[in-house]
């Protein structure tokens, strides 16, 4: 089979990752680390935003810098609300009371958030840059939208 002019075969030396490519791997990073590997995946994604961070172009850099936020978004979410209920237990409410307050509230939080993670999974698929809701940075000026 022959390629076309316009679209000429990879070379196989080239394993560079262009900027779509690498949104799309932090934010199936990001929806990975809520769905099937919690803790693994964050610290891959911490690891790549170390490593990488402002030094991409500005589809990848945004996509990575909102996948960060988002993800201590939801550390910092989920820290607050073990805290509330600590103190709820110490002040006596009851243990059912406590209970269903975790679970109501994590399953918001976190639906919610896995929703966001497939928004900017589709986003990105599509070249496009998006902004989390409440825990996300603001866009840089230059990012496609």
């Amino acid at each position: 089979m022959q390629h076309s002019e316009s679209n000429p075969p990879a070379s196989q030396g080239d394993s560079k990752m262009d900027d779509k490519d690498f949104a799309v791997l932090v934010e199936s990073l990001y929806v990975a680390n809520l769905l099937i590997l919690p803790v693994l995946a964050f610290i891959i994604l911490a690891l790549i935003f170390l490593k990488k961070h402002g030094s991409l172009p500005a589809l990848a850099d945004s996509h990575l810098e909102q996948t960060m936020s988002a993800s201590i978004g939801i550390g910092v979410f989920f820290f607050i609300t073990a805290l509330t209920v600590m103190l709820m237990n110490l002040v006596g409410v009851e243990d059912v009371t406590l209970w269903m307050i975790a679970i109501i509230t994590f399953t918001i939080i976190h639906a919610t958030m896995v929703l966001f993670g497939v928004f900017g999974l589709a986003k990105a698929l599509s070249g496009k840059c998006w902004r989390y809701p409440v825990v996300g940075k603001p866009l840089p000026a230059n990012c496609p939208e």
